[in-house]
């Protein structure tokens, strides 16, 4: 029977069944019954005799405000979308390198980028795949499991695990196996009021809980509010949405890159002809045997199946527009029916998204608790080892998986076709290997599968222009036998079974024109390229102006924010001017040399812009120089 109780006493009642050493796992990202945590965490820091070690993923935490004009944007901001979201008492500790030497957090997977400074984060990551992290984690002792989960009136007897499934499916059979030859192992479980309540695979006896913490939390619930889109996403975007086949299964990753594939989808969907325009426009006769073998440009007759481990914003906007609607079956009889086109859909229950967990906007929640039962029937979050891996029910899954896309991003790909994706060539983690490496493996195991890994060919920070195509790196996530296809701004490189000499043109063949020749000549260097290759003329010209000329022939394909925003309007151009500065000055640089030389409009063109970044009036020489340089970016990106 589950005992209800209040946090204090869960504490209590956690320290006194357990052993020294309390081994707690929690679900990754919006799952943690932080309330609960932090008051475990703050008990053990006070007793030293006691030991805590923490396994877990993608610790949720507020931007950082940083200083400056960020602060002044970021703080208004922050308060009013994370509101009084209650943030672990571990992370501040883990940026400070401030943990209590009797506890340690490891994860597999980091909020990216935001824990690159931190000694401990580091020194406890685990680099291991998603789809492993249940087995390891109870290799490890686990003896302690936290949750946050979803209830309904209409269930009193069962809960729902909601937004992560994922790896707590994956663990409750270990532990029912270790209970049976009398290990104490004890789960902890909090409601939260804002959960959906998510059926299927997701739904657990309440009696799964050993503690049920009786006052349901209340607080913000974490979210990842929609970012802006710019144009080298969308023309990736855009590039990717043509390898999507019809009838066939798609998963898609967290960030911009993915919510430009989902308007590009939702174009090829909606806008048929101007989206054929934009791609006559942009000249895709190159890969053209390609997309009419692998993908197409017509809308969705037969629609997809969603099979991703983290259920996307994006994937419920697909599902809303009519695109995401292929149904699959439990059994392998049912689904060779629907493969057939023999069975009666209407007449049966069917899975149009697998999902592992999700994380999104608060639109996102807020659009999942209002589906009816039916429609969220139609969305199981499930284990992420039936959705991550092929073993296990693995005819079924090749029956449901027809056709797959999976779509990852990478930041860095080096010219023989390794992909860069979790780490720094120094050693740092920036976030973790996640589920990338199963995707990409299912991509060459399922018949008529690919992988596709989306990649912005160059950046600009500070000033400074590097390519993300390189000769090489020291270190790489997807190794280069690996390596299939690779989509940038400039088009597709297909990898696939190709030698290094032809694997090298098709990546030059998309890489930014500013830096292929040097690439060229390191390839050429050490023998990969013959002395006389020459570049195909049509690729000579993939610099940022041409695609800009595109994007002003087809504005409204080029949505700024195209699922939605979270941002007001004076935001929304103030976030724009930031980011233009960013990525051309060095502001330290420019305050530290007082260069407020800049080309800015008067004060008067832009008062409310002012007002909301508390530069009306500016007092000082600092801020007299932070309003010079907002409005000289608010010029720069005025639309």
């Amino acid at each position: 029977m589950v005992q209800l109780c209040t946090i204090e006493q869960a504490v209590d009642d956690v320290l006194a069944r357990l052993p020294a050493h309390i081994h707690m796992g929690l679900p990754l990202g919006l799952g943690k019954p932080n309330h609960f945590v932090n008051a475990l965490y703050r008990r053990i820091a006070q007793l030293p005799e006691r030991r805590l070690t923490i396994y877990t993923a993608l610790c949720l935490g507020r931007p950082s405000l940083g200083d400056g004009l960020q602060k002044r944007f970021l703080e208004p901001f922050t308060e009013r979308v994370f509101g009084d979201y209650p943030e672990l008492d571990l992370l501040a500790d883990l940026r400070r390198d401030n943990l209590p030497g009797n506890i340690h957090i490891q994860q597999f997977f980091m909020q990216p980028g935001s824990l690159l400074n931190s000694p401990p984060a580091q020194q406890d990551y685990v680099s291991s795949n998603y789809s492993h992290a249940a087995r390891d984690i109870n290799a490890a002792g686990l003896n302690l499991v936290a949750q946050l989960v979803a209830s309904h009136a209409e269930h009193p007897d069962r809960l729902s695990l909601s937004c992560n499934p994922d790896i707590t499916l994956d663990l409750l059979p270990m532990i029912a196996k270790r209970r049976a030859v009398g290990e104490t192992i004890l789960l902890v479980g909090q409601v939260h009021n804002d959960l959906p309540y998510m059926p299927g695979d997701a739904e657990v006896g309440i009696d799964t809980f050993d503690l049920l913490i009786d006052e349901k939390d209340s607080t913000t619930l974490f979210s990842t509010p929609n970012m802006p889109v710019g144009f080298q996403d969308h023309f990736i975007g855009l590039h990717a949405s043509t390898l999507v086949r019809d009838g066939g299964t798609l998963q898609i990753g967290i960030g911009s890159m993915g919510d430009a594939l989902t308007a590009a989808l939702l174009a090829r969907q909606t806008e048929n002809d101007g989206y054929k325009a934009l791609l006559a426009d942009v000249n895709l006769s190159h890969w053209a045997q390609l997309i009419e073998r692998e993908g197409g440009l017509e809308p969705f007759a037969k629609g997809l199946y969603g099979c991703s481990e983290m259920f996307v914003n994006g994937l419920l906007m697909l599902s809303d527009a009519g695109i995401v609607r292929r149904k699959v079956y439990p059994d392998v009889e049912t689904q060779q029916q629907a493969n057939a086109g023999t069975l009666d859909e209407a007449a049966t229950d069917g899975i149009s998204v697998h999902g592992g967990f999700f994380l999104g906007p608060r639109s996102f929640y807020e659009r999942l608790r209002e589906l009816p039962q039916s429609k969220r029937l139609e969305f199981n979050m499930t284990r992420i080892s039936y959705i991550n891996e092929l073993y296990g029910q693995e005819e079924l899954k090749r029956l449901q998986r027809l056709d797959a896309r999976f779509i990852n991003t990478a930041f860095t790909v080096t010219l023989l076709g390794a992909a860069v994706a979790d780490q720094l060539e120094d050693g740092r983690v920036l976030s973790g290997v996640g589920g990338q490496y199963n995707f990409v493996v299912q991509g060459h195991a399922l018949a008529g599968a690919r992988s596709v890994l989306l990649l912005r060919s160059w950046r600009e920070s500070g000033g400074d222009v590097s390519s993300n195509i390189v000769w090489e790196y020291g270190h790489c996530t997807i190794p280069r036998h690996l390596r299939d296809v690779v989509v940038t701004e400039y088009g597709i490189a297909d990898l696939r079974g190709k030698t290094d000499a032809a694997v090298i043109e098709a990546l030059l063949n998309i890489c930014d024109s500013r830096f292929q020749q040097g690439l060229i000549e390191q390839a050429q260097k050490v023998g990969k390229l013959p002395k006389g290759f020459q570049l195909d003329p049509r690729f000579s010209d993939n610099r940022p102006e041409r695609l800009q000329g595109i994007e002003a022939r087809h504005p409204n394909l080029f949505p700024e924010y195209p699922l939605g925003c979270d941002f007001t309007d004076v935001e929304r151009d103030v976030l724009r001017a930031l980011n233009w500065l960013k990525s051309k000055f060095k502001l330290s640089e420019v305050l530290e040399l007082g260069k407020a030389a800049l080309d800015a409009p008067e004060p008067g063109a832009f008062p409310e812009h002012l007002e909301r970044m508390q530069l009306s009036k500016p007092e000082g020489l600092k801020e007299d120089l932070y309003q010079r340089l907002l409005l000289a970016g608010l010029k720069a990106t005025g639309q």
